[in-house]
């Protein structure tokens, strides 16, 4: 399992989905190869190539008119979704219907959309609006025996990624508990219902791919699990209102609306107004927002950086804010690995000329709402940047709390926001205790710690470490790890916050 996680920590949450759809549509073709689907092969591939070209074609047109950055692998990603959803090419004529399709799926993420951020899922759009129109609508035809088993090791590989188990699991059990109840009150077969559900329609194609679609699920655990009930109820075959059936595209867009209503509205185009060496290997960025931003400190966005010849990491990011909600600037902290993305390549290049795009603002990583509450802050390395957030906003507003800060870094010039920090302690009387984990290369002068965080360093600086409520920003490694020894402290899961977004940096 830590081969598994170690992959999964090194790929980004689009390349990972991109793959899984793959993979998906490769063993649909080997089993149309055997026969052992009801579909023609050739039809399919030829319909997924035609479908990657239409989606990339009006990708790129709607972003050059909209003046806006195009996400490439978002068309990739929607066009894999098409070709696992709608029938096959069958004749000539089918190649309109299906490319209208692409098309509108495409459209949708820049017409159908308020102050920037689309509201629906690209893909339920587009089948939905084909069959109110037309009258085409979707097969979903991954939904079927044959294709269970890979639908289901792929998806579940995802969700480990993403770390959507609440919004996932809350979907598969409002689905089958709503579809299960009915039968049952209308007399019919619950353990036939069963398998029709898991076995013969997409449930788990649905719960793995179009819920978790980043854009159009809400911002925190809770509205996500919310979010994941309701498109379960209206997921299920037997909710109708009248003769009106409700079907799995239908029910998705029905969930972007409430998603919507409940999350930030915001999509900025940025402009960079300074980028500072922090020392070593990290650096900050400053932007100017076009528009006021409403967040709370410690939540992240998904940023869009559009650059000549991505690599397979893709042009977009999440980075946590650093900035407070009570600056006019936005800011991120950066580190720059040796083998740097082509991303991080293109954004360390960046000037006052360059614009990047940033939304999709989401994230619990947020101080408690009773500011009497004790909290113990343990950050590595570039993890440190939620927490100068959070304290420049406690800062700002002059607001006292029960706050210690543990912060570990390589050597002395990876320490960063000293100076937020440093006001901290003595205006709101927030200590941080700093520790060098290169011991060798700790100067003579250093007066701090050296060596990593240890529960003994936690015991005796906060002797009521119980009553805390711990929050872990840094590598996955060290959360992880650092999870486990808490937990050996004795300290209550629900004591413990971990900082997460479903990217890669």
């Amino acid at each position: 399992m830590k081969i598994i996680d170690n992959w999964l920590n090194r790929i980004t949450m689009y390349s990972l989905a991109a793959y899984y759809l793959v993979f998906l549509l490769a063993a649909a073709t080997l089993l149309s190869f055997a026969h052992a689907l009801p579909i023609d092969p050739w039809a399919l591939l030829f319909t997924t190539g035609f479908l990657l070209a239409v989606t990339w074609v009006a990708n790129t047109l709607f972003a050059k008119a909209f003046d806006v950055p195009a996400n490439v692998e978002s068309s990739y990603i929607t066009a894999l979704i098409l070709a696992l959803i709608v029938a096959p090419l069958r004749g000539y004529a089918d190649l309109i219907v299906i490319g209208w399709v692409g098309v509108l799926a495409m459209a949708s993420k820049y017409i159908v959309a308020i102050r920037g951020k689309h509201v629906f899922n690209p893909a339920a759009f587009a089948v939905a609006l084909t069959a109110l129109t037309i009258n085409q609508t979707a097969s979903w035809w991954v939904g079927s025996g044959p294709m269970l088993p890979f639908v289901l090791v792929g998806g579940l590989l995802l969700v480990r990624k993403l770390r959507r188990w609440g919004m996932v699991l809350g979907f598969l059990a409002t689905a089958l508990a709503v579809s299960l109840a009915l039968t049952a009150l209308a007399g019919g077969d619950v353990l036939t219902t069963l398998q029709q559900m898991i076995v013969a329609s997409p449930l788990l194609f649905f719960a793995f791919i179009i819920l978790t679609e980043p854009l159009t699920m809400p911002p925190t655990r809770g509205l996500q699990i919310a979010y994941g009930a309701l498109a379960g109820f209206l997921f299920s075959p037997q909710v109708h209102f009248g003769s009106f059936y409700i079907t799995p595209e239908l029910a998705i867009l029905m969930s972007n609306v409430f998603s919507y209503l409940v999350s930030p509205k915001q999509k900025l185009v940025l402009q960079l107004k300074d980028k500072i060496h922090l020392g070593s290997d990290l650096w900050d960025f400053i932007f100017v927002p076009s528009r006021p931003l409403a967040y709370a400190p410690g939540q992240y966005m998904e940023w869009t950086l559009d650059h000549t010849q991505p690599d397979s990491r893709g042009n977009r990011r999440y980075f946590t804010l650093a900035s407070s909600p009570t600056e006019n600037n936005l800011r991120v902290g950066v580190k720059f690995p040796a083998d740097a993305s082509s991303y991080k390549q293109a954004m360390l290049n960046m000037d006052g000329r360059t614009r990047i795009a940033a939304a999709q603002l989401a994230g619990d990583f947020t101080l408690p709402a009773n500011p009497r509450q004790k909290c113990v802050l343990i950050a590595g390395g570039i993890g440190i940047t939620p927490y100068r957030s959070m304290i420049k906003y406690l800062l700002d507003r002059n607001e006292r709390r029960p706050i210690t800060l543990f912060y570990a870094a390589r050597t002395i010039n990876d320490i960063v926001y000293h100076d937020v920090f440093s006001a901290a302690r003595l205006k709101l009387g927030i200590r941080t205790i700093y520790t060098l984990t290169d011991s060798k290369r700790a100067p003579a002068t250093w007066k701090g710690s050296v060596g990593r965080i240890t529960p003994a360093m936690i015991q005796n600086e906060v002797p009521d470490f119980m009553q805390c409520v711990f929050y872990l920003s840094g590598p996955n490694a060290m959360v992880e790890e650092f999870e486990g020894t808490l937990a050996e402290m004795g300290v209550p899961p629900r004591h413990i916050r971990k900082d997460f977004f479903p990217g890669f940096a």
